[in-house]
Order: C-alpha cells, then structure tokens, then sequence
C-alpha cells in the first residue's frame, strides 16, 4: 500500500507573512503528491467488474489491547508476523484436498483476494462455477482455521508473546462485490455483512444463511449436527438475517447474549 513519502525534514520552518508568524513550508511538488495516488487503488476511473463472491472477515478478539500493553513494538511486530504467516498457511492448506504428483488437489479454490485489515484479514472467493458442495467446504474449513487458532497456534507462540489475543473470530456472507481500479480493492454488501457477523455477541464463528444451499441430502453432518439457524438484527443491514452459528457456542451464552439470537 502507497504512503505519503514526506518526511519531517522536508518541513522548514519559517517566517512567510508580515507578522513573522512561523509555518511549515513544504515544496509545491511534494504538497502535490498528496492526492488520490497515496490510497494505491489504482485507476478508479475504470469501469467496476461485479464479482460473485463468499466474503470472509476474520478479527482477533482484544487486539486493540494486546496493542496497548507495555512495550508494543516488541511484541506487535512479533506477533504479527507468525499470525498472519499461519493464517495464510492454514487458508491453503484448509482447501488442500491431497497433494499429487501433477499438483494440489483442491475442496475450493483458493482466495482471489486478501487484504490485511489492521486486526485481521479480509479475503474473498470467487463463486463463478463453484458448485454448492465446494461454497460450503469454505465454511466448513475456516470454522476449523479458527479452532485451530486457539488449539495449534496460541501454543506456539505462548513462550514468547505475553497475552496474545486469546480467540480468532470469523464472520462468512456471500454476495456480489464490486471491483475498485482494476482489481486493487473491493467493495460490496457481503463484506460489511461478514464484517458484522464477526462481532455478533458472544460467539466466534457466523456465517449468513443467504446464498447457501443447506438442504442438499448429501450434506455434511457439521451443518445438521453442529449449526443452529438464528434471526438477527444486523446493525446498518436488515432487522430479520439468517445465520449459522455453532450450536456448541449457543448453549454457553449468558441469558442477555441469547437474546440476540432469535428461534426461526
């Protein structure tokens, strides 16, 4: 991503007005610079090219004040770097079906796109000719990626990192998103739905029921054995959604949380 390349010793400080008063002077074409580049979106004149997509925000749950414990920048950096280095790891290895002489055998393709989101990671699929079985493997495997968060990951890391983010959320919509320049970014109504649902109270894992096909006889048993379907408000989206959540996760909400999840 592009940043604003101006350092602090390109500011002079000096006296331009009659008055002596002090500013910052900073040359025209580095003032210039400052324009719709520094976002790195490209050239977002371009026509958008609509995509067919399952959306997965993942969150860690406390970042922020994981962020603002004593000496960050010795444990952030750290932190950071074997997290994402083993979610992305474990994105590939979630689809990986069997490993063949002639290549990998996948149970969906991998993600078109990902995008670090300061406290987790966005990433898209492209559903175009992604039969049914194959969109709810997707859903399948990141539920598994977030178990493993807390049962293979935080193991590794607990030696080195004092309280590291304790849980991994991951919210899972599917819709049409809208290409931003030629493909840099995205945006669409399934991102900020899969964004909401990774904060639902008291849970971890949400996937929203629209544009998945559930009532398939050769389902898998985690849909029938280990999903509830609720009714939710979703904040700035609709009053009366569909969604999966782990009927695991369910029965441990307090009595004010199961509120929020309303029988259908």
């Amino acid at each position: 991503m592009p940043r604003f390349t101006v350092e602090p010793s390109d500011y002079k400080l000096t006296s331009v007005d009659e008055a002596g008063t002090k500013y910052r002077l900073l040359q025209k074409s580095k003032f210039s610079s400052f324009d719709i580049n520094v976002l790195g979106l490209g050239d977002v004149s371009l026509p958008s090219t609509p995509y067919d997509t399952i959306a997965a925000v993942f969150d860690l749950e406390g970042f922020t004040n994981f962020c603002g414990k004593i000496e960050p920048h010795l444990s952030v950096p750290s932190f950071l770097n074997s997290f994402l280095g083993w979610l992305m790891l474990q994105v590939r290895e979630e689809m990986q079906q069997k490993e063949y002489e002639a290549g990998i055998a996948l149970w969906a393709p991998l993600p078109f796109f990902v995008k670090f989101l300061g406290d987790g990671l966005l990433v898209l699929w492209d559903c175009q000719k992604l039969n049914a079985v194959s969109q709810r493997n997707i859903i399948v495997s990141m539920k598994v990626l977030t178990d493993k968060y807390r049962t293979r990951f935080l193991p590794t890391i607990k030696s080195r990192i004092v309280e590291p983010p304790q849980r991994l959320r991951c919210g899972i919509a599917r819709g049409t998103v809208f290409s931003v320049g030629a493909g840099e970014d995205y945006v669409g109504s399934c991102i900020n739905m899969a964004a909401r649902l990774q904060k639902c109270p008291g849970i971890t894992f949400c996937f929203n029921r629209r544009g998945f096909n559930l009532e398939d006889k050769t389902i898998a048993k985690f849909f029938t054995d280990q999903v509830v379907i609720k009714e939710v408000s979703v904040r700035g989206i609709g009053d009366h959604e569909l969604v999966g959540i782990l009927s695991s996760e369910y029965t441990k909400l307090s009595p004010k949380d199961k509120k929020f999840y309303r029988d259908v």
